[in-house]
């Protein structure tokens, strides 16, 4: 078998993008939770250009959204393995996709005060 030749400049760039976007494809096409979450950011995202905050305060929203993004993306990628390797009920199979699933639910709560502090408490902090 022939050695992989390892690929280097634009030829790299745009194979890791092509991978990227393969993936992003995947978790949408597969991951119903990953569909849901990106549509809200679909809304969110043009709603920070409404929220009356400074540059600072909008990045932190922006920052937000895609936190929650990555750990759906992430909590995917741990499931896919975990299931790829055995679908036998296992302890520590189940830590770990316990585990990934609470990375969403800690980037669902940090998203909603996120928005709450920078809508509501701004002018202290964000404004």
């Amino acid at each position: 078998m022939k050695p992989r030749q390892k690929l280097t400049g634009i030829k790299r760039l745009t194979k890791a993008l092509q991978h990227s976007w393969d993936g992003l494809a995947a978790a949408y096409k597969a991951e119903q939770a990953f569909r849901q979450e990106v549509w809200l950011a679909c809304a969110l995202l043009p709603a920070s250009l409404f929220v009356n905050a400074s540059a600072a305060g909008h990045a932190i929203l922006v920052a937000s959204v895609f936190v929650l993004l990555i750990a759906e993306l992430l909590n995917t990628a741990v499931e896919a393995t975990v299931d790829r390797i055995s679908q036998d009920e296992h302890p520590l199979s189940k830590i770990a996709k316990d585990v990934a699933s609470a990375a969403i639910l800690l980037a669902l709560v940090n998203l909603v005060c996120t928005w709450l502090a920078v809508i509501f408490i701004k002018p202290r902090f964000f404004g």
